[in-house]
């Protein structure tokens, strides 16, 4: 398949207003550039399922989705991203994916194939460094919102303990 100029000017584009890619080299968003595809789910449609192998990592252009949880009858909510925001980590770490992502409204993202960024990693030291670095802070925000969450939902009881 190839793709074909405009398509590639777009993608630069959405990737140069991506919070993500904010102080990457030019190079590095060029070569993401030329890994992502763009991509629209409709509303309320689970496009990761809590455990599946991640295989891909999802730049939001527009729209929300909820990060959530098995629960016991239903998922919880963790936290909500829209545009601006990434989710699809796990890859990084060869673990299974952590929440389940589902639209909470139409949504569109670029997305980047998981074996693509760790080839690019591998051949490029310097570009696996700056897209882990950036992962990691991925990691730690929604590591955060999740501890917010769980004091959330805890907090009124330990109030009415008299903690």
């Amino acid at each position: 398949m190839t793709t074909d100029a405009n398509t590639t000017s777009a993608i630069v584009e959405s990737l140069h207003r991506h919070p993500f890619v904010e102080g990457f080299e030019p190079a590095f968003v060029e070569a993401l550039a030329r890994i992502a595809k763009p991509a629209r789910y409709a509303g309320n449609h689970v496009i990761l399922q809590q455990g599946d192998e991640p295989t891909q990592l999802y730049l939001i252009t527009a729209g929300r989705v909820a990060l959530e949880i098995s629960g016991r009858s239903q998922p919880f909510r963790v936290d909500t991203l829209g545009a601006g925001e990434e989710f699809g980590w796990s890859w990084a770490l060869g673990n299974p994916g952590v929440y389940q992502v589902r639209t909470l409204e139409p949504v569109e993202a670029l997305v980047l194939s998981a074996a693509e960024l760790s080839a690019r990693c591998e051949a490029d030291s310097a570009f696996g460094y700056a897209l882990m670095r950036r992962l990691l802070g991925v990691v730690a925000e929604r590591l955060r919102a999740t501890r917010l969450t769980v004091i959330d939902m805890y907090l009124p009881e330990a109030k009415r303990a008299g903690t």
